[in-house]
């Protein structure tokens, strides 16, 4: 694996991607205290700098592997931030919610553990179908928690479950780790159809 250097992360992308990981136990902090309103602000400003983050790879020509590895790590880190805060904010939605909560935090940890036990690594494949599925969870999160609206968010989690399929089946057929990797279809295609 590289090594990196403080200076690889003084980027705009990755001090973006950083945000998140300050926010988190702030996020926690606000649910224990009970602060729902404040922990839906900060939420929707930690989604914000991650699609920020991306953004500002591309267009700056900052694209690297670590800053896969720490978007990846950062949506980890979010993800189990809001599975532990809403059951302390809303415990009557989560219990309502349940089956589709297990889905969608397995969905997002599953392929992550995958990867992990193959390529001893996280692997950031940061799909089309993983950004339908975070952009879908997290607007049907906003309309389940502010509106207690169910089926958007039923709805996203199995475009996460979906999204987790293609992950880990990338996974599988993949040699070694890749990131930025589009589709299942897209790494069969660049590889002929015979992995590395």
């Amino acid at each position: 694996m590289s090594q990196y250097t403080f200076h690889d992360l003084l980027t705009l992308p990755n001090l973006l991607t950083c945000f998140r990981f300050v926010s988190a136990p702030i996020l926690l902090w606000l649910a224990w205290s009970g602060l729902g309103d404040a922990f839906l602000l900060l939420l929707a400003v930690t989604f914000l700098s991650d699609i920020l983050d991306g953004m500002a790879a591309r267009f700056l020509h900052q694209e690297s592997e670590l800053g896969a590895l720490l978007d990846s790590t950062a949506d980890l880190l979010i993800y189990t931030t809001m599975a532990i805060s809403i059951g302390w904010l809303w415990p009557d939605i989560v219990q309502r919610e349940i089956v589709f909560i297990i889905i969608a935090i397995a969905s997002f940890v599953l392929p992550v553990l995958i990867g992990i036990l193959k390529f001893h690594r996280f692997t950031s494949y940061h799909t089309w179908l993983v950004k339908a599925a975070v952009v879908s969870i997290g607007i049907a999160f906003f309309i389940l928690f502010i509106f207690d609206i169910s089926l958007p968010f039923r709805i996203a989690a199995f475009i996460t479950l979906l999204a987790a399929i293609e992950e880990i089946a990338i996974t599988f057929y993949l040699t070694e780790a890749h990131s930025n990797v589009q589709s299942l279809w897209h790494i069969r295609k660049k590889f002929n159809h015979d992995p590395e």
